[in-house]
């Protein structure tokens, strides 16, 4: 039986949306790209992290490697994905490599010309990196950092589409768990169950681990779903999101099972009045910084500063996180195309915690909210 005092909330899934123009987009993306290389002063990049990969190529394989700089760019590959890599990555030269592939990749950056070559420094390997520089000692490496990263932060329409298309397939899923939920079910059920409503309705995958944390263990920030036993009058935090066609939703909300009691709705309502405003606060050409201090001002004010203790949000695309964060000492600015999570939280150790969070789009007068389901305190 359906459990009479969840708000009702809409649980259809909107159609999925139209294929982007790859051509189009994959060609933007690689000019972008160029133009920051140029910024640099580099003739050319190495891209190897699979986020980034797919974002500047269109590229889904498990292995590949990109090289983007003013002469044809180049995806390289093993057997497996030559043909998917052609039929995926219009503009680009598909080269399949030989073993070790270091060979055909410095084969590449030879007659492509390229003498100062960009890596991803926070991805690369110490054994990759010794293994280029020894073959290719002709070729200067040149350590950068969040060129595509940036890129990836700004969503164009399509890819704002997509991630709208996982934020409600995971609302959907959740509400339909909830509907069945009772006192007595693990955390564990509960996020296998979430689980397989997100994959019924058609995500991917989980964007992430589900977190699933009641009573006591919902004061844990990052909980993940145990065998504990839920209990009458106990909190549930759950965190969680859907993968779709390679971009990620992210989402929290906190449920009573059974009847909230007065610190519950205190506690409930000090995080509800700090995400309500936050979210109203979210525009462009604000700091992260200055967005973060707009909850964590309320929470201290109310006296639970310390039980506040992670930053407000991040970027949410291709990763679940990505720029630009929201935290209090964050100076990434915001502008229209950012996605992002508003999510404070309060969480009191040995008692429990409370965290809810929308999904948000930065755009040119304001915000949209991609999450649907009520904020409202939930008593299943």
């Amino acid at each position: 039986m359906a459990n009479a005092n969840v708000v009702e909330e809409r649980t259809e899934i909107a159609p999925e949306p139209a294929p982007m123009t790859p051509a189009a987009a994959i060609a933007g993306r690689v000019a972008a790209l160029r133009t920051k290389l140029e910024a640099e002063k580099v003739d050319g990049m190495l891209i190897m992290r699979p986020e980034n990969r797919a974002y500047i190529s269109g590229f889904t394989g498990s292995s590949a490697f990109i090289l983007v700089g003013a002469a044809e760019p180049v995806l390289i590959t093993d057997f497996r994905y030559t043909e998917q890599a052609a039929g995926q990555c219009p503009g680009y030269k598909i080269v399949r490599h030989g073993h070790p592939p270091v060979n055909t990749i410095r084969e590449q950056i030879l007659a492509a010309g390229y003498k100062r070559l960009a890596f991803e420094k926070d991805y690369l390997t110490f054994s990759w990196h010794e293994t280029l520089r020894e073959k290719m000692p002709e070729v200067e490496l040149v350590p950068t950092e969040g060129l595509v990263e940036g890129l990836r932060s700004v969503k164009d329409a399509s890819e704002i589409a997509l991630i709208r298309h996982a934020a409600e397939i995971a609302d959907a899923a959740f509400l339909k768990v909830l509907a069945t939920a009772k006192v007595g079910m693990r955390e564990a059920d509960f996020a296998v169950e979430l689980e397989y409503q997100m994959r019924k309705a058609g995500a991917e995958k989980n964007a992430f681990n589900i977190i699933a944390a009641s009573g006591p263990r919902s004061s844990l920030p990052h909980g993940a779903a145990s065998d504990r036993v839920i209990q009458d009058g106990d909190f549930l935090t759950v965190d969680w999101g859907a993968m779709y066609q390679g971009y990620c939703s992210d989402c929290t909300r906190t449920v009573v099972f059974g009847r909230a009691d007065a610190r519950q709705r205190e506690i409930y309502g000090i995080v509800l009045e700090a995400q309500l405003a936050t979210v109203d606060a979210v525009r462009a050409g604000l700091k992260g910084m200055e967005v973060d201090a707009v909850a964590r001002n309320i929470i201290a004010g109310r006296g639970y500063g310390d039980n506040f203790g992670h930053g407000l949000g991040h970027g949410v695309g291709r990763a679940v996180h990505e720029l630009p964060s929201m935290g209090s000492r964050s100076e990434n600015v915001l502008v229209p195309g950012n996605v992002v999570t508003v999510e404070p939280g309060i969480y009191i150790p040995e008692w429990g915690g409370v965290r809810i969070e929308d999904l948000v789009v930065v755009t040119e007068s304001g915000r949209e909210i991609l999450t649907s389901i009520s904020k409202e305190l939930m008593e299943l």
